[in-house]
């Protein structure tokens, strides 16, 4: 399968316009399928986003949007939820209505039978239209960590010390972080029709010059992108520092 990805180095100020350009530029017109990345890299695209949509530029009300991932443990009305996340930082600002907003269920009796089922959704409602992602600085995809197989599907699992100590900031102890999460598979996530990948900062900067010019493996699990047709990267000049001229796998763009 052919695979090309576009690397668009911007200053950090116009990291959210950048991204919302990339995005806006795929959506299709009609109810598109956003698949929505939470955390802090990706809030200048959703401020974006929503500023277009409120001036007029944009029509995404009837957009159906589809999380990566949730905690398990923590219900859709908890503020430290993704589904939270995802309803006020997301879908309330771009006028998307509560039902067309799909988050697997943390409080589900079963959470691998929840897996199951939101893999299953994501299909039935034709998949995800343009994914939009971050990377860890382990190279996590979604919460899929080092070690993941790359045809993993939805699924529950552990997280690492890492990436608990990296989203300690949300929580009020380090200790409320869970251990375990739902989250979207590598070879779910590669089944989007686009990827656009957000690096900001330069903790993210070794991860990403991995994920894009190193060998595709689980190790690395944002490497998995390489094996995807087609593929954005917006990084800010920091998270690009480790990137170099000579990297044949990324078109550059300044």
């Amino acid at each position: 399968m052919p695979h090309t990805v576009r690397l668009r180095v911007v200053d950090n100020d116009d990291f959210g316009a950048a991204a919302a350009d990339v995005v806006q530029d795929l959506l299709p017109a009609h109810r598109p399928r956003l698949g929505i990345a939470t955390g802090s890299t990706p809030m200048p695209l959703y401020a974006e986003l929503a500023r277009r949509a409120h001036a007029g530029e944009i029509e995404l009300g009837n957009a159906v949007l589809i999380a990566l991932d949730e905690y398990v443990g923590l219900g859709a009305h908890d503020r430290r939820s993704y589904a939270a996340y995802v309803r006020t930082e997301v879908g309330a600002p771009l006028g998307v209505a509560p039902g067309n907003i799909l988050v697997p269920d943390g409080l589900a009796e079963d959470p691998e039978a929840e897996a199951a089922a939101y893999e299953c959704r994501i299909e039935e409602i034709g998949g995800v239209d343009v994914q939009i992602a971050g990377i860890g600085s382990n190279g996590h995809l979604a919460f899929n960590e080092p070690g993941s197989p790359l045809d993993s599907v939805t699924r529950v699992v552990g997280l690492s010390q890492q990436t608990r100590s990296d989203n300690a900031r949300f929580f009020d102890s380090p200790a409320d972080v869970p251990h375990y999460a739902i989250t979207q598979g590598l070879a779910t996530i590669r089944r989007a029709r686009t990827v656009v990948l957000l690096a900001r900062g330069p903790g993210k900067a070794a991860a990403l010059a991995a994920a894009l010019t190193g060998p595709v493996d689980g190790t690395v699990p944002a490497s998995a992108l390489q094996r995807h047709p087609y593929v954005t990267v917006v990084a800010d000049r920091s998270a690009a520092a480790e990137l170099t001229a000579a990297d044949d796998r990324a078109e550059r763009q300044s």
